[in-house]
């Protein structure tokens, strides 16, 4: 038990012994809040709000390791941008670690928990739901909607610590690129003109490009081994 206690406060930073509680619950363990407060004290694991946020926050799972087969491990996060009339958009960008494959890039006007849902969902019933998803502690990846769906369908979201971008650093690569590549050589006229052009970007990304990372293969070669085409979203 007190190895799943350390666990979830690895990777819950901000849960307190109530909360853990309602975990071990979930996963089956049949103890008492009192216990729970007991151990979770005991490994010192109590949150210290009058300290720096930085200092308090717990470190990444001991047991995280690099993904060794597509759909293991999903990378997500967002990327802002703006139409040719400069009304903002935001773009929700995801990547397989191990394939370096993008199962979605979602542009919208703007983002709540429910949404990243939507889109997640969309995509999973497509290709699979991933064993993990890294993500930072945004408001939307930290939202119930989230945390429910994420449970429903037992995918861990592995959240990277405040002001540690390399603890997500495929995604930071990736939204480079995507940067780079699509959005600064691209006007977007509209929404659904974004949606279109960004999606033509992620099916060339997919199936085209070279990734050095991956022995200048493109990704769709790692995502499957029969050169199927990129599923649209």
């Amino acid at each position: 038990m007190e190895a799943r206690i350390k666990e979830i406060c690895q990777t819950r930073v901000r849960y307190g012994y109530r909360r853990i509680h309602v975990m071990l619950q979930r996963d089956g363990w049949k103890v008492n809040q009192k216990k729970v407060r007991r151990i979770y004290n005991e490994l010192g694991l109590q949150l210290r709000n009058k300290t720096p946020k930085r200092r308090v926050k717990a470190k990444l799972r001991d047991d995280r390791q690099e993904a060794v087969q597509p759909n293991e491990t999903w990378a997500m996060d967002f990327v802002h941008d703006q139409l040719a009339t400069g009304k903002k958009i935001r773009v929700l960008t995801v990547v397989d670690t191990f394939s370096r494959f993008s199962p979605i890039l979602d542009p919208r006007f703007s983002y709540r928990g429910e949404d990243v849902v939507q889109s997640l969902e969309k995509t999973c019933a497509k290709l699979g739901y991933p064993k993990a998803i890294r993500v930072d502690q945004g408001s939307e990846f930290i939202s119930r909607d989230l945390d429910l769906w994420a449970y429903a369908n037992n995918v861990i979201l592995d959240f990277s610590r405040p002001g540690k971008p390399t603890d997500n650093a495929y995604i930071e690569a990736f939204n480079g690129r995507f940067r780079a590549e699509c959005l600064n050589a691209h006007w977007f006229l509209t929404l659904d003109d974004a949606r279109q052009k960004i999606e033509d970007w992620r099916n060339y990304y997919n199936e085209v490009r070279p990734h050095g990372s991956i022995g200048h293969k493109a990704p769709i070669s790692l995502q499957n081994h029969v050169g199927a085409s990129s599923p649209s979203t």
